[in-house]
């Protein structure tokens, strides 16, 4: 694939990502629909725009959607879409900001291109647009967990660095607060899927930070099964200090 493709590809996943966090807005404030119903209903319209629009805009490749049954074949295709229509239904619903769209593109199971959409800022960062790894700031670290259940490794880890816990919605979210220069890790290790991390997998490794399993081992995509517990995302000096705090924190 050449740089132009990679571009192109890159373009598309930004402008899928925005035209479904438009949508998403659009039906947020119709004021048709109440929390859950309107989690669902923001699920199912966000992800029937992104199939027929990928289907429309590159045929030849495979799909992987949160809201999709997973098709076999896609195991023997080369370039697989891997999106997550609504990262955040419950701070969709409740009409909070950290909630995200995710396109990405693995290419031979590497995130490759990727787009996060926060239309509740609004902003979009992208692969095709990489964002400036901002300069180290002065006070504690600060690092992002899910404002629901945060993750035992990421509140321990946090408390051996001294940081401060930032509870975030939407796995986009909080991997862009990072890219953002608002937070400085997002360790997680309580379950998620592919579509929850490749599109921001992609966005913060086009800018320039770690990114990798807890165990420092590289994120690898379009597996038989989709199931990727955990994930690092921090900047580049803090990656050596989180991967030991966590392997001399794991269980003997």
């Amino acid at each position: 694939m050449t740089d132009t493709d990679d571009q192109a590809d890159a373009r598309l996943a930004r402008r899928i990502a925005e035209t479904a966090g438009e949508l998403l807005l659009t039906l947020q404030r119709s004021g048709l629909f109440e929390l859950k119903a309107l989690g669902k209903a923001g699920d199912r319209v966000a992800n029937a725009f992104i199939m027929e629009a990928l289907a429309e805009a590159r045929p030849d490749d495979a799909v992987l959607s949160e809201e999709e049954a997973a098709d076999a074949g896609r195991l023997a295709r080369r370039r697989v879409w891997i999106v997550d229509p609504l990262d955040g239904t419950r701070e969709y619903g409740e009409r909070r900001a950290d909630w995200a769209v995710h396109i990405a593109l693995a290419v031979d199971g590497v995130a490759t291109v990727g787009a996060v959409a926060l239309p509740g800022l609004p902003l979009t960062l992208s692969t095709d647009d990489p964002a400036l790894v901002s300069p180290v700031g002065g006070g504690p670290l600060k690092m992002v967990v899910s404002r629901t259940r945060p993750a035992s490794e990421a509140v321990a880890v946090a408390g051996k660095l001294g940081a401060e816990l930032a509870p975030m919605g939407s796995a986009g979210a909080k991997a862009m607060a990072v890219v953002r220069g608002e937070a400085d890790i997002y360790l997680h290790s309580g379950g998620q899927y592919e579509w929850d991390s490749c599109a921001p997998v992609a966005v913060a490794e086009a800018a320039g930070f770690h990114v990798s399993r807890i165990d420092g081992s590289p994120l690898r995509y379009n597996r038989e099964n989709p199931y990727l517990p955990d994930l690092l995302i921090c900047r580049k000096e803090h990656a050596g200090q989180v991967l030991r705090l966590i392997r001399e924190l794991a269980p003997a």
